[in-house]
Parts: structure tokens; C-alpha cells; sequence
């Protein structure tokens, strides 16, 4: 399953926050610096379909807060 997320780093509350079937807002306590932000995110949504970190993949979108991932 392919979604798209927008990733919104050095949050002061972390959360997840479902707009539609393939959409999320994922804010991360950490900076976008050193792929922080992109590595929290996959952690986020990895507790959040409750699979492995290694079942998703980022897709596109390294250095955007426009991310597509890849869930296994």
C-alpha cells in the first residue's frame, strides 16, 4: 500500500493525524538534519499499522516534507 505523508519535523507534540484513505500529517519531535526527521517518521507509521520498520519504505520525497511510503 502506497501513502502519502507530510511530514512536519521539530513538533512539540508528536502525533499522527489521518486526513483521508492515503493521506497523513506526521509531526516528529525531531530536526530535519541528518535524515532525523525522515528515520522518526518511518518509526511513527511503522507503531501506527503496528508492522516492523524494515515493512516501509520511503518512496520519494528525501529531502520534501511531501513524502510517498511504502507499507508491506
Amino acid at each position: 500500500m502506497k501513502i502519502s505523508v507530510t511530514v512536519h519535523p521539530n513538533s512539540k507534540k508528536p502525533r499522527i493525524i489521518k486526513n483521508n484513505s492515503n493521506n497523513f500529517d506526521v509531526y516528529v519531535a525531531q530536526k530535519a538534519i541528518n535524515n532525523q526527521a525522515n528515520l522518526a517518521t518511518i518509526e511513527v507509521l511503522a507503531k501506527y499499522f503496528q508492522v516492523k520498520k524494515s515493512a516501509i519504505k520511503l518512496l520519494s520525497g528525501m529531502k520534501s516534507k511531501l513524502k510517498l511510503f511504502e507499507v508491506f
